[in-house]
């Protein structure tokens, strides 16, 4: 049999492996357009930052390690067309000669692509997007000449950034058309974002709607509904688009924001054709629906499943409840399940806690405080989501919470894990079962008969 892969990063990489491994007289191949594959691109923006100093480290796999377990790259390569009647693939070689390329089973691992909205001035030099390695490196080069940066958008990538521009002494401003950062936590939890950026010397711009982009050549200033703001380095990060249009060419099924619709087995609407990562909704176990949340780790999930179920396996994407986390120069951000807004959008009925808490023992060096906000359903007392911001050894907790929602855990339940703890990790009852004990004795108030024992 012959799977053909088109692109070569998480979704892609991940299901031609897992083929491979599970049918080893497969006959696998990669085409993608870009010259670099298997990149970690979360890591863009410590190897802009000069943390990680080498390009070369944020490759998980050489196409030589590839090669030898029988997967055949062809890097450069544009995939034009899907014929799924005739199970071919056209392809630009890159010499610009065209390919017929003949497939068993396909899979579309396209990914996304940065938003760049039309406006004046937008093709400047200088207004950069941090989607793979030669964007990154444009964007490096530029450092040593710049002193001031605008960061257009504040969700993951545009606040990641932050931490690649301010060792080197610069200006940085955020400008954000929302009313507050990090649209998918809540407003009091985003507000400990901008309190701390704020100690950092750190511009931020609320609700402010970017017009236009001007200079000579080289972009000097972004004009906004409200001001106007000197840049030598504008970075635009407003989100992302699926790169779903070779699918929808082909006759395949789109789903929600344009994303290819599949299947838990990742298959789409069109025979032998699967598609993962970036470019496919994901299922949200909360939502009981499909959702657009686009991330590294649901990409490397959902090319495995697709590559063991092209293999011949039987096997399902269980889904998503956007666990998230990052960190803002010293402030670690971590958030999962529904926010307020999602909880009230589901009509459930729902109460919410918010607790300071330690990030370790009090008496251990590097004490510090965060927060720790807990959504619980009342009739059931099931965790519903949870958001932690706070110092380091704080956000990484919430993978406790996201298990809990994951398990079908009230909090009693989650009260009751049985969690590490030694003075330099945490304090003695951990952040979490602080916050479940908070949630518990609230039920509690609410007489809340179906779980109160």
């Amino acid at each position: 049999m012959k799977f053909v892969v088109i692109g070569a990063v998480a979704a892609g990489m991940s299901a031609a492996s897992k083929a491979k491994r599970e049918d080893p007289s497969m006959e696998v191949e990669v085409y993608t357009l870009e010259d670099h594959i298997s990149y970690a691109a979360c890591g863009l923006p410590y190897y802009i930052e000069g943390k990680i100093e080498e390009k070369e480290k944020l490759i998980a796999r050489s196409e030589e390690k590839f090669a030898k377990q029988g997967i055949r790259i062809f890097t450069k390569h544009w995939v034009e067309k899907i014929d799924p009647e005739r199970n071919i693939i056209t392809v630009m070689n890159p010499d610009g000669a065209e390919l017929i390329v003949d497939y068993d089973k396909l899979l579309i691992a396209t990914g996304a692509s940065a938003i760049m909205p039309p406006l004046p001035g937008i093709d400047l030099e200088n207004i950069f997007t941090v989607k793979n390695i030669p964007e990154a490196d444009k964007v490096r080069n530029q450092i040593p000449k710049a002193k001031k940066v605008v960061i257009v958008g504040g969700g993951y990538i545009g606040l990641e950034m932050i931490d690649a521009f301010y060792p080197f002494g610069m200006d940085i401003t955020v400008i954000e058309k929302a009313p507050q950062l990090m649209g998918n936590i809540d407003k009091e939890m985003a507000e400990i974002i901008d309190d701390h950026l704020y100690d950092k010397g750190i511009k931020v711009k609320l609700g402010e709607a970017v017009e236009a982009f001007t200079g000579h050549g080289k972009v000097q200033m972004v004009k906004t509904d409200k001001g106007e703001y000197p840049a030598d380095i504008v970075i635009m990060a407003i989100g992302v688009t699926p790169n779903s249009k070779l699918a929808k060419d082909a006759g395949i099924k789109l789903g929600v924001k344009n994303a290819i619709k599949v299947n838990r087995s990742m298959e789409t609407s069109q025979k032998n054709i699967y598609a993962a990562g970036d470019c496919v909704g994901a299922y949200h176990l909360q939502y009981e629906d499909d959702a657009y949340i686009p991330l590294g780790t649901t990409a490397n999930k959902q090319g495995r499943v697709a590559g063991e179920n092209i293999a011949g396996g039987e096997v399902e994407f269980q889904g998503v409840i956007g666990t998230g986390i990052m960190k803002i120069l010293d402030l670690e951000v971590g958030r999962t399940g529904l926010n307020t807004r999602e909880a009230e959008m589901l009509k459930k009925d729902f109460f919410d806690i918010n607790i300071t808490i330690p990030n370790i023992a009090s008496y251990y060096p590097g004490y510090d405080k965060g927060k720790l906000k807990l959504i619980v359903e009342k009739g059931t007392g099931k965790v519903l989501g949870g958001q932690i911001v706070g110092p380091p050894l704080t956000a990484k907790r919430i993978d406790v919470i996201a298990t809990s929602i994951q398990a079908g855990f009230t909090v009693r339940d989650m009260s009751k894990l049985d969690l590490a703890y030694a003075p330099p990790f945490s304090s003695v009852w951990d952040p979490v079962l602080m916050a479940a004990n908070v949630a518990v004795n609230e039920l509690e108030k609410l007489g809340s008969s179906p779980y109160v024992n």
